[in-house]
């Protein structure tokens, strides 16, 4: 018996991988993020017990995950993006290492890139940026020391901040010392759902934008000199003289 810890994607029930939707169809048990997971994602599902995890605490999960490892049960526990993005599956990994229960993450399509393609952007552009941070918000949960917006802002890296929208004006005052009052940044709400949507502009004029919209929660937030740049250099792979394993 194995618990499968599914990354099911953005959104999207395409953007699942091959392997995710194969478990998702084979094993008699699941336990998907109703909040976050679409229903279509488990459409051809045979499972004997399909729960809604958005509904419990930690410890009825894992009663669950208990239950049917007794029974000899595979379990797909479907989380949205990718599970290893707060996913909060290290909690839970920590009680199956304590239970002997075997497990294993399936890595799933992150927020962050559904919004780049959105976007038509590549975040890592020569001359620009070749970093990119994935961060959040401090609110409930505090930020280890040294990893503040304003400090993270610093290195001028492409950053995705998550659970911020609702802080967006605080985000940008953290934001415009290091970045620029004119740096891009987008805002995506839903990325890849039927009702996915999304603002672009700079840091001075991004607030009105989104409180037109009325984006309250389930968006991300991209800032970085890639978004909407065409100035920078053609990277070496392509580069007409460049030599390499492939191109003698």
């Amino acid at each position: 018996m194995t618990v499968y810890f599914i990354g099911a994607g953005p959104g999207d029930p395409e953007l699942i991988t091959v392997k995710g939707q194969r478990l998702i169809r084979t094993c008699p048990v699941i336990i998907y993020a109703g909040s976050l997971v679409p229903a279509a994602v488990l459409e051809g599902h045979c499972a004997e017990q399909v729960v809604n995890s958005a509904e419990l605490h930690l410890e009825q999960i894992i009663e669950l995950i208990k239950t049917a490892h007794a029974n000899g049960q595979d379990v797909a526990r479907v989380h949205s993006g990718d599970p290893s993005l707060y996913g909060a599956i290290g909690e839970q990994i920590r009680h199956l290492r304590e239970l002997g229960i075997p497990f294993e993450i399936v890595p799933g399509v992150t927020a962050t890139a559904a919004c780049a393609a959105l976007l038509g952007a590549e975040l890592t552009l020569p001359d620009v940026s070749q970093s990119v941070i994935l961060t959040r918000y401090a609110d409930k949960t505090e930020m280890p020391a040294g990893e503040e917006l304003g400090s993270l802002a610093q290195h001028g890296a492409t950053m995705a901040i998550h659970l911020g929208v609702k802080h967006l004006q605080k985000i940008l005052a953290e934001l415009r010392p290091h970045y620029g009052a004119d740096c891009p940044i987008a805002v995506i709400h839903r990325a890849t759902w039927p009702d996915q949507d999304w603002v672009v502009g700079t840091l001075e004029d991004i607030a009105d934008k989104v409180e037109a919209k009325g984006f309250r929660r389930t968006a991300l937030i991209l800032v970085g000199r890639v978004l909407g740049s065409e100035q920078f250099s053609e990277s070496s792979l392509y580069r007409a003289g460049h030599a390499h394993l492939y191109r003698p």
